[in-house]
Parts: structure tokens; sequence; C-alpha cells
């Protein structure tokens, strides 16, 4: 039989895939009521026949407690129908690929044997998405850089070994083939990576500054969907292809990393079901256990990081010309469970947004905490150009002293974030008048070294004027004071400070 298989289409579909679809038998997918199988859409079956429609109980008693189902247990819920319709018709885990010698025509031989490599400040999305697009395409997936600690949970959590970075394999082969994922923009890639070897894109962003120029035409596959990962999962599933346990596992907690929960401004009909899918694929116990784990093991990261850390660790750059600004703004994100820790710090943290700053020509620079529990989020100002174009942008109540503003329930610099500032700027917003281009000396901003004996890698600020702890106590008042002044002129009040020989992290 021809089988086909019907996607939903945009966001007007609340289904998953339809069509001539028939569930496997009870003996190679039993059905919801079969107490043996608890991993049932996502542990949430379980949840269902333990405490009925909209709880979860807690404790095997009648007392326990019961919760309100999350969002994501409601998803798999509403989907598993869906997902058990789409696993029954993939091919059983012990198929082999050559019995299915209709399926690799479909897919891009230009990409057989690249190496498939994410963003540099590499996350979850860029490595579980090179790591799934390999297995899917016959390649090798690489780091662009070091992992964080929520990619390390889920590599252990499935059993994945790390892959190497892009700089050992290309040493060995510097002429391999390149399939960029999760980016698209030279700012963001690796710098060994050589333009004229890259073979493909694979990607979920919007294409704006520095995106990648080829002499020659390319594999293209960008779709507008919450994780790069929800591309590759769907992709295995149009090929009648199943994941192996492990590489399904990454595909998952890359989906919810990038969606929040699938509770993220970003978040599609397509990774829901993909969510779904995956979950069943796994036979994951309790999704809801799943997503708190991983969160938890990011957020663990944050409380060590030092401010060069957080102000550079998922920084992105956006470049504009238009009447009135020309220049890059260069945007910030932290997630955390508990802002209060990342807040905290603002005294650490305003004065290297400073630095970065100056160092590396951005017009603006913004720091966004968000808390992901909460899924609000706060913004750190450090200057009269962002005090103002945040006003103009978001309108927030502006707290301490004016260096941080509420922003509510926008937690996406994607879709909250980015679009409005791009908005106001191309609308004719104008950085305000101040006395003239800082002209402080990039020597007095220090040095970045890192410390061999921080276990976390940590880098440090090591002869900043802005050590210095009378300046730092000065950082609130200058963001908008009389003189109009960037915080980078706070590098000329103390450009004849006495130095001090014992470095600060900041």
């Amino acid at each position: 039989t021809n089988r086909t298989h019907h996607q939903p289409r945009g966001e007007q579909s609340s289904s998953a895939p339809t069509g001539r679809l028939r569930r496997t038998p009870p003996t190679t997918h039993p059905t919801m009521q079969d107490n043996q199988r608890n991993y049932h859409a996502g542990g949430a079956e379980a949840l269902r026949l333990a405490a009925g429609e909209g709880g979860k109980k807690y404790g095997d008693d009648d007392h326990g407690i019961v919760r309100k189902r999350t969002e994501v247990e409601n998803v798999v819920l509403e989907q598993e129908e869906a997902a058990g319709r789409v696993v029954g018709l993939l091919p059983a885990e012990d198929d082999d690929r050559e019995a299915l010698p209709d399926v690799d025509m479909f897919l891009p031989k230009q990409l057989q044997g690249a190496l498939f490599v994410g963003h540099l400040v590499t996350d979850l999305d860029s490595v579980g998405g090179a790591i799934g697009a390999a297995e899917l395409y016959g390649g090798t997936a690489v780091l662009a850089s070091e992992i964080n600690s929520e990619t390390e949970f889920a590599l252990e959590k499935w059993g994945v070994e790390k892959p190497r970075t892009v700089e050992e394999v290309l040493k060995e082969n510097p002429d391999a083939d390149i399939c960029l994922v999760d980016h698209q923009q030279t700012s963001q890639m690796n710098p060994n990576i050589n333009m004229d070897n890259v073979v493909g894109v694979i990607d979920h962003h919007a294409l704006q500054s520095k995106t990648i120029i080829t002499d020659k035409p390319i594999y293209i596959d960008i779709r507008p969907w919450g994780s790069m990962s929800t591309i590759i999962a769907h992709t295995f599933l149009t090929h009648r292809r199943r994941p192996p346990v492990k590489v399904a596992g990454m595909l998952l907690c890359a989906i919810l990393s990038d969606t929040l929960n699938l509770q993220g401004p970003t978040t599609t009909q397509w990774d829901r079901v993909m969510v779904a899918v995956l979950a069943e694929l796994c036979k994951v116990q309790d999704i809801q256990l799943l997503a708190s784990q991983q969160f938890k093991a990011k957020s663990r990261e944050l409380a060590h990081l030092s401010s060069v850390g957080l102000v550079n660790g998922d920084q992105k750059s956006f470049s504009f010309s238009v009447p009135g600004f020309t220049g890059e703004v260069g945007f910030a994100v932290v997630e955390t469970t508990d802002d209060d820790i990342i807040l905290d710090r603002l005294e650490e943290l305003l004065p290297e947004m400073v630095a970065c700053k100056k160092e590396k020509g951005y017009k603006c620079l913004f720091l966004a905490v968000v808390n992901i529990v909460k899924l609000r989020s706060k913004l750190l100002i450090c200057g009269p150009a962002e005090l103002s174009l945040a006003q103009e942008a978001f309108g927030g109540e502006l707290l301490e002293g004016d260096t941080v503003m509420d922003l509510g329930g926008r937690v996406s610099r994607k879709k909250d974030y980015i679009p409005v500032i791009t908005k106001v700027i191309k609308g004719g917003w104008t950085p305000p008048l101040k006395r003239g281009p800082s002209t402080v000396n990039l020597n007095l901003l220090g040095a970045l070294e890192k410390d061999p004996n921080d276990p976390y890698g940590n880098f440090s600020r090591r002869g900043s004027i802005f050590q210095k702890a009378n300046l730092r106590g000065s950082v609130r008042n200058l963001v908008h004071g009389s003189s109009k002044n960037d915080l980078v002129d706070l590098a000329e009040m103390a450009s004849h400070a006495e130095e001090e020989d014992e470095a600060l992290m900041i």
C-alpha cells in the first residue's frame, strides 16, 4: 500500500499529520489502556490514570497532592494519538537501512559526509540538531565551541558521546564539506570554517545582517519553527526514518530548550507534534521531569559564570543603516530559573556591558535576564542611548536608578525584542545628543584572561579602570547624568586613577 501523510498547514491545524495512517498491532504499539506502558504520551497517560483529568498526583496514597498539568504535559496528551500513528508508520528499530532503498534518493547528496556544526557560544539546539542531522544525512557532528551545562546534561542523559571540535576535525581534513546548523550569519560562524566549503544551511532564524554569501548554490532548509531540531525530527519522519533513541532524545531536549518547554512565543504546532512523537520514540516516563531537570542544569552554570561570560555568553549583533542611525546593536540574553541571582550582580554586569560595547564597537548593547519559570524578563541598561531606545521600544517600568527595565512577559529575542527595536530604529529613532564620541583608550578597559585555576574556565578582566570600587558605585548615576555621556566616559573620568594590582572579576 502506498501510504501518504498530510501535515498540518501553518498554525490553523491543531493536530498531527493525518491521512491513511494506522496504528500498529498492540504487540508493537500497546493501546493507552495498557498499564504496563507508562511512558505513553511522555508519561502523561499514567498521570491521567492516577489523578484524573487535569491533574498530577504525588504519592501513592489517597492523600497525595494533585497539581495542575503543565503545558508540555497537556501538549503530549493532546497529540498522543497522532504521535502514535506517526510512530506506527516508522520501520521497526532493528530494520536495516538497506531495506529502504527508496528513502535515500530524496535526501540531498551534497550533505553526505559533511561536518554539521552549530554557532559559536553553542547551545543545546545547535548540538542536538547537529547530532540529528549527521545521523539523518550521513555525516559527522562537530562543535563550534565548548558546550554549556544544559547540553552536557542532555548528552549524559541519552548516553551520547560529546562531539569533537570543528578545529580538531579540520586539522585532519581541511577541505571537509560543512553544513551550518542553527545559524547562517558569518558573525556566528567558527572562524576556522572556510566559506568555500559550506555546502548547506539548516536553520530557523530570520535572514538578517551578515548572512553568508556563497559562490555556488548550496542546500538550504530554513523554516519558521521554534527549534532547528524540529526541522531535523520532521525530516526523519517525512522520509519514514526512525531516529535512534539516543538521537531522538537529543532532539527532544533541544526542542524543549529552544521553545521554553513549548511555552515560548516562537513555539509552533510543528514543535508540539514533534515533541509528542519524540517522547513516544524515547519512551519518556515523565516529560515534565525531563524538562525540569535540563533547565535546572542550565541554570546551575549561570551562578558560576563571570560577568564576562554572562554578557558575552548568548550575545548577537544586528546591523542597521537608516537615516539617523548607522551601526550595530548588541543584544545578550541570560535565561535562568532565578533572576535575582543575576540581578544581584548588577554592579558587576553594567561595567562589563560598557567594556564589551566599547570593544565591539556597538552603538547600543542590552542584556535581557529571562526567568524561564515565570516567563518574565528584565532588561539591563548601561547608558543613555540604551535608555532612550528601550523607553521608545518597550516603555516598561524603570528600576534600580534607571539601569533596569521590567519587560513583563516578553521573553524571546527573536520575536519580542529585536523586531520591536528594529521597528523603532527604522521609524526614525536617533540616539540622544551628547558631548561627542568617547575617546577612551581601549587599553584602559583591561585584558581578558582565563584563570587556569578556575574549574568553570571563567574569563576575568584584569587591569580595567572599572575595578575601582568608587567608580563601580557611580555606574547607576551615569546612565542619564547631566553630561548625557555614554558610560564609556566613566573610563575617561578614571584615566588618571591609581591602578590596582588585584584583579576583579567583572
